[in-house]
């Protein structure tokens, strides 16, 4: 067995607005996970970057229980590990810091296997632990991907959204748990919220994967998560609309929040919508009496990848 792995993971945005609990877009932010089998009974945790304050130091740790549970679904006992992370997906900001945490665990464990799984089984036994696939399932394969069940097994759809696509995040300083913002939505939608959103998710991929700017401002609207989300996160109407206006084709919810998500396609080096939209959603934020910071990034194509 090889003694040590280190894997690079991606952040990713769920949801775009109407892909709720099916599309996802993985993120050039990473963490980067070291795994090696420990000489000792107990596992060794260290983190660095952003939750190193927080995140467990045992056996606990999300990544090692992604590790943990690989070995026994091929019928084998887990090691003791040692884990290193660094980390710069802010946990709880809607950015899948959870998810990268299980897939880093579960890519880097893999590669001790006589016989890996593939990736294919890295996704059921990610969306096991996460519960969704619409943040594990970009960060396994990158780009943009839509998930959905049929004939008793997920199938993910995935490609690289056109060239030129950009990404503004803007992460007010506030705390919002996936399960809270989970807790607020209905257990039934009327029919026109339905067809709303399936009509918007469509239009959606079309403009992602063609790069037509026109339809993004009203294909990322929706009608099963945000409304009820909104007011759990102080601003954030204020900074959808805002960077709608300031230039972006597109903004949203990411994932579960609070973060915001703006994007359009940039056509040249003329092209000077970043700084009008980054300011834009600080300022609706900080309307708020949040305060936030802006990330610009743009899309990951590649999803984990093993480094050495």
């Amino acid at each position: 067995m090889k003694r040590k792995v280190k894997v690079r993971v991606p952040a990713t945005s769920a949801n775009l607005g109407p892909g709720f609990d099916s599309i996802g877009l993985a993120l050039q932010i990473y963490n980067e996970l070291t795994l090696s089998v420990a000489a000792g009974l107990q596992p060794t945790v260290e983190v660095v970057g952003e939750g190193a304050a927080s995140l467990p130091r045992d056996g606990s740790h999300l990544s090692l229980r992604a590790a943990d549970s690989l070995f026994k679904a091929a019928g084998l006992k887990p090691p003791t590990w040692n884990l290193h992370q660094s980390n710069r997906i802010p946990p709880g900001s809607g950015l899948g810091s959870s998810a990268a945490a299980i897939v880093g665990g579960l890519y880097a464990a893999n590669t001790f296997l006589p016989d890996p799984f593939s990736r294919e089984r890295l996704l059921e036994l990610a969306i096991e632990l996460e519960g969704h696939p619409d943040n594990v399932a970009p960060a396994l394969y990158g780009g943009m991907v839509i998930s959905c069940r049929g004939c008793g097994r997920w199938h993910t759809f995935h490609d690289a959204p056109f060239p030129g696509l950009r990404l503004l995040l803007a992460l007010p300083e506030l705390t919002l748990s996936t399960s809270e913002a989970r807790r607020v939505l209905p257990e039934q939608v009327p029919r026109s919220d339905a067809v709303f959103n399936t009509g918007r998710a469509a239009a959606l991929t079309a403009a992602l994967l063609t790069g037509n700017e026109e339809p993004l401002s009203w294909a990322t609207e929706d009608r099963l998560h945000q409304p009820y989300r909104c007011p759990l996160i102080p601003g954030a109407e204020a900074a959808l609309a805002a960077a709608r206006r300031a230039g972006a084709s597109g903004a949203a919810i990411s994932g579960a929040g609070p973060s915001i998500i703006a994007f359009w396609f940039e056509r040249g080096e003329a092209d000077l919508r970043a700084g009008n939209v980054a300011a834009a959603l600080e300022d609706a934020f900080t309307g708020a009496g949040i305060r936030c910071r802006v990330i610009s990034t743009t899309v990951d194509n590649n999803g984990v990848t093993l480094l050495i």
